[in-house]
């Protein structure tokens, strides 16, 4: 099965932050030849065909990273994620559900852009059963509802147009806006070059330098977006920020962008 360089190197770095289940978890999905496929092929359609940005495998994975570390820092400042506090299951059934919605969410690019979300999750659910099959025991029939509704929540929110209720779905949403460094939009920028209505959202992207996602000072989670020009805000005021006032884990960020070498300004 091949793997690009970049995806190979997020699917490390991800590996590095999980033990015990959630990792057993990833282990089954990196090795998924049949998501590999559909991931790709999300990817071609997405680029090719519409003329989108990254929807394919290094994005699903930037997208799980992000939420990952996020999920971390409010495990740090104690916060419990809504399967624990509901006495349902623990915090790595939390993860487990998390890395589920975060490497599935954009299946349904594979198909079309609108309501892709609701096609992700018929795509998604096949390789969730199979490997919530392979890590609980037969017996745990909770925890597999439990983990499964929290990865269709996190699918089914994604695209910020619903509302949703749980923390672990709240990061899978930040986690996929997060990415938004310029690399994403390298390849359909390159093949097309005729200026159409929408082009602000690849310019903007073009913009964005750096995400770094850190301990908060007064918050547990601080996101500071860098960009080279201005035309980036539009990318942190009409594209991310919409989707962090929805989210549930909006309590608990902090927001900064700015250009570089430049004051940054604080959203939150």
């Amino acid at each position: 099965m091949y793997k690009s360089v970049k995806q190979s190197q997020m699917e490390e770095r991800i590996l590095k932050l999980l033990s015990d289940k959630p990792k057993t978890a990833a282990e089954l999905l990196f090795s998924d030849v049949e998501l590999q496929a559909m991931q790709e092929y999300a990817n071609i359609v997405s680029i090719k065909r519409l003329g989108y940005n990254d929807h394919g495998p290094v994005h699903m994975r930037k997208a799980t990273y992000n939420a990952i570390r996020m999920f971390y820092l409010l495990q740090e400042a104690g916060i419990k994620m809504n399967l624990e506090a509901e006495n349902v299951g623990t915090a790595n059934d939390s993860l487990i559900g998390v890395l589920f919605a975060s490497l599935l969410h954009d299946l349904g690019m594979s198909i079309a852009r609108e309501q892709h979300e609701y096609l992700s999750i018929t795509l998604a659910l096949p390789f969730i059963d199979r490997i919530l099959e392979q890590i609980y025991a037969p017996d745990e029939n909770m925890l597999k509802t439990a983990v499964r509704s929290i990865a269709v929540e996190g699918i089914f929110g994604h695209m910020a147009n619903r509302k949703i209720h749980s923390l672990e779905a709240g990061l899978v949403l930040i986690g996929d806006g997060s990415d938004m460094e310029k690399g994403r939009a390298r390849i359909p920028s390159m093949l097309s070059q005729t200026p159409k209505v929408g082009d602000i959202h690849r310019t903007s992207s073009s913009a964005i330098q750096k995400v770094k996602i850190s301990k908060g000072e007064e918050k547990p989670i601080n996101i500071t977006v860098e960009m080279s020009a201005s035309v980036g805000y539009f990318q942190i005021e009409e594209v991310f920020f919409p989707k962090i006032n929805i989210s549930p884990i909006k309590p608990y960020i902090e927001l900064y962008a700015g250009v570089v070498d430049r004051e940054m300004l604080r959203y939150l």
